[in-house]
């Protein structure tokens, strides 16, 4: 498809699109009653995106891979000589760690509390991660954030003062694991303009069991589900001034987005510099998430986090053997985090198909592109593999308030109780091939696309109410396109 002919499609779609919507409280949880009201709907710009019909979403390290292990190849662009620490990354990232001591003296050192024996068994097949089918458990691929009112003094959560800044649900033998995550469910129904019905499932989470006593009754509880892993290297290397120039807090253009960066603690540098990774960018590097996951998530010690993860009621936490200081050496780290940033994008599928085309020109019209930005580009100044990318993530790495259907109404850093990052979206349309899953949004609450764009709120509910207001089968287009990521 020329520009040309994209253009003119896109055109025909915004005339053909305009009309009247709906919207609903700023403030609520969409219902039946809320999501009645109608309200413009946005419309598209004149210059058709360079993503449009692009399938190299990663730029030249995009591979062309559908099948169960498309979040797990090595960027295409990778140099054969870099390929062996590729794998040796991969080996790590797929070793079940166990504990201390032990006849393996280098894969010891699991816990003493944790979440997961490995970092593939959250990540599975480098893809994401989602609540257990039981709603009693086990949660191994969500994780559930811990922090009370205030601040540390790099600017982050507060932990809670008995079981930290994450609840470890499992525990290594003579050690208490500090508790258990139950859900329930409750389904909120609603309709689309043209009156067929949907329902979205809104979770209630109980922790339970708890080893040491009472949560602080002021406690902030958030769920995390674990993203998948693919381009984070080539997020990595997007210029901060790029990501600043998309910032409008005060929405100074007034079209209702007012995006705005996270500042965080980076523990290497030791100084607060733009945030990038997490759902709420609340991490700097790939090597930082690593570090962190591996002391929050499995329960070992590396340099960037170097005290084991027991509070000071956790006696026999704090007394149980280690697998050394740190248990993770700058070499094994270093090959995770290598591992980590040259996983591929895989290429976008069925792009010439007229449906996917007329869904990807109604992404735009209707307004997700505001913040869900397909193309920016990695610094020329980032390493080979990685430099002067033009790459399509959908993504503008900035915070943006969702409203309160998704407020976990936990701070972390600049970020607020309703804010996240906006995240990427190439692969979407993978996950269920790879992972088994359509789970989506934070917590895995969206049983598929339409039921995650139909949670969006605050800077995102004129879109989101363009999309519910939409005839089915321009609805049934614009999922196809994201399927097609």
């Amino acid at each position: 498809m020329t520009a040309r002919t994209t253009a003119a499609l896109l055109t025909l779609l915004v005339a053909a699109s305009c009309g009247d919507g709906g919207s609903v409280r700023r403030a609520g949880t969409p219902t039946a009653s809320a999501i009645s009201t109608p309200s413009p709907r946005p419309t598209a710009t004149a210059t058709p995106d360079p993503s449009l019909g692009n399938p190299l979403s990663g730029g030249t390290g995009t591979v062309a891979n559908a099948t169960i292990n498309a979040f797990g190849q090595p960027a295409r662009n990778l140099p054969l000589e870099q390929r062996t620490h590729f794998f040796v990354g991969n080996a790590l990232f797929n070793r079940g760690w166990v504990i201390a001591p032990s006849s393996t003296p280098g894969s010891d050192g699991l816990g003493p509390v944790f979440n997961a024996g490995s970092c593939s068994g959250c990540h599975f097949r480098d893809g994401r991660g989602r609540p257990p089918e039981d709603p009693d458990g086990p949660y191994v691929g969500l994780l559930f954030r811990l922090s009370i009112p205030g601040e540390t003094s790099q600017g982050g959560p507060l932990p809670d003062p008995n079981y930290g800044g994450q609840l470890n649900q499992a525990a290594i033998l003579r050690v208490a694991a500090e508790g258990r995550a139950t859900a329930t469910y409750e389904e909120l129904p609603g309709a689309y303009g043209d009156g067929e019905p949907f329902s979205l499932r809104r979770p209630e989470y109980s922790l339970v069991d708890l080893a040491f006593g009472p949560l602080a009754a002021d406690i902030r509880v958030s769920p995390r589900s674990a993203p998948f892993l693919i381009g984070l290297g080539l997020l990595e290397v997007v210029a901060e001034a790029d990501v600043l120039a998309r910032e409008d807090p005060d929405d100074g253009d007034g079209d209702g987005i007012s995006g705005r960066a996270n500042r965080v603690w980076d523990r290497r540098l030791n100084q607060t510099v733009l945030g990038r990774f997490g759902w709420k960018a609340n991490v700097p590097s790939l090597e930082q998430q690593n570090a962190g996951a591996f002391l929050g998530d499995i329960g070992m010690t590396t340099d960037l986090f170097p005290e084991q993860n027991c509070t000071p009621v956790q006696a026999a936490c704090a007394a149980a053997p280690d697998g050394g200081q740190p248990e993770i050496d700058q070499t094994k780290l270093d090959a995770v985090t290598f591992y980590t940033r040259y996983l591929a994008v895989p290429a976008r599928r069925e792009v010439a198909d007229p449906q996917v085309q007329q869904g990807e020109a109604l992404f735009h019209a209707i307004g997700c592109a505001s913040c869900h930005a397909p193309t920016v580009h990695t610094s020329a100044d980032a390493e080979a593999p990685l430099a002067a990318q033009r790459i399509h993530p959908y993504t503008d790495l900035l915070l943006h308030d969702l409203g309160a259907g998704l407020a976990d109404d936990r701070p972390d850093f600049l970020a607020d109780g309703r804010e996240w990052r906006t995240p990427p979206l190439w692969g979407i349309g993978l996950i269920e091939t790879v992972n088994r899953h359509a789970l989506l949004l934070h917590d895995g609450r969206a049983r598929g696309i339409a039921e995650a764009i139909l949670w969006h709120g605050g800077e995102a509910e004129v879109a989101r109410e363009a999309f519910r207001t939409l005839p089915r089968q321009e609805r049934a287009a614009l999922v196809r396109f994201l399927e097609s990521l």
